[in-house]
């Protein structure tokens, strides 16, 4: 899908502010609210965007937050993937190149519940060679506003 001037506007106004009025975005862009509501429906239909509600996991109860490094066996990085993908602890999965083939973040209750998750689920999981975790001890910075810097040429 191609991406416009007027489609990384909305984008950026939402990262920015995903209860933002779409009056206020039209107003801005120089654009009819109808054209912000259709060009928003567009975005979100194809998978570009979504507007969601962003909870710090800290602040709703949960106490360890990890990013686990995976290598996994030739061959078995997508069938990996996918079961890790259904894990409800898992809220970051990504393909990498480099040291790990895949970095999974992780958001679990307590450390008794990420030890249970590295045993229970992440142990038997067929495929994986080997796991490094590193446990966040204090998140500096999320962002969420990376569009805005988009450039626009």
């Amino acid at each position: 899908m191609d991406i416009d001037r007027i489609d990384a506007g909305i984008v950026g106004a939402l990262q920015a502010d995903g209860r933002r009025p779409f009056t206020q975005i039209a107003r801005d862009l120089g654009i009819s609210e109808a054209a912000v509501r259709q060009r928003v429906a567009r975005l979100e239909a194809a998978g570009v965007m979504q507007v969601v509600a962003v909870a710090d996991p800290i602040q709703v109860g949960y106490k360890t937050m990890s990013m686990i490094g995976i290598s996994v066996e030739p061959g078995r990085r997508e069938p990996v993937a996918e079961a890790l993908r259904r894990l409800p602890e898992v809220a970051y999965l990504v393909l990498t190149a480099g040291s790990f083939d895949l970095l999974c973040e992780v958001v679990c209750e307590d450390n008794d519940h990420l030890l249970r998750f590295l045993g229970s689920e992440l142990g038997r999981l067929d495929g994986i060679r080997r796991t490094e975790t590193f446990v966040y001890l204090r998140l500096l910075k999320e962002s969420y506003t990376w569009s805005m810097r988009r450039p626009t040429g």
